[in-house]
């Protein structure tokens, strides 16, 4: 798998390949990280968990692959292929792939009021 600095820039890229499913795995890889905010490709294999966690900044999520189930403040969310969902910053939210996924998530650092 390559590093994300190995991304051509302006060149077309498949996203939904950059990442893998492994078994009984939470995989993540970078695509753009920078002090004003990063980008993430994320693939779960089926019953895997990512446990509550809170950021200082909204987050978009994008499915890109499969289904995903989503808390965000007690509030469950079932994402499907091709859904997003903006998560506040300062929010509690987890993640459980009841089914394997794919999704892109984007943190924008800067410009950020609260």
């Amino acid at each position: 798998m390559k590093n994300y600095t190995d991304l051509e820039k302006g060149k077309a890229h498949i996203i939904i390949e950059i990442i893998e499913y492994i078994p009984n795995a939470v995989v993540s890889r970078t695509i753009i990280k920078k002090t004003t905010g990063n980008i993430t490709a994320t693939s779960m294999s089926i019953g895997e968990e990512l446990s509550e966690k809170t950021s200082p900044f909204d987050t978009y999520v994008q499915i890109i692959d499969g289904a995903a189930d989503v808390k965000i403040d007690d509030k469950s969310i079932r994402l499907k292929l091709g859904e997003g969902v903006i998560i506040p910053a300062h929010a509690k939210h987890s993640f459980r792939a009841n089914e394997q996924f794919k999704m892109i998530s984007t943190v924008i650092k800067s410009g950020y009021e609260d």
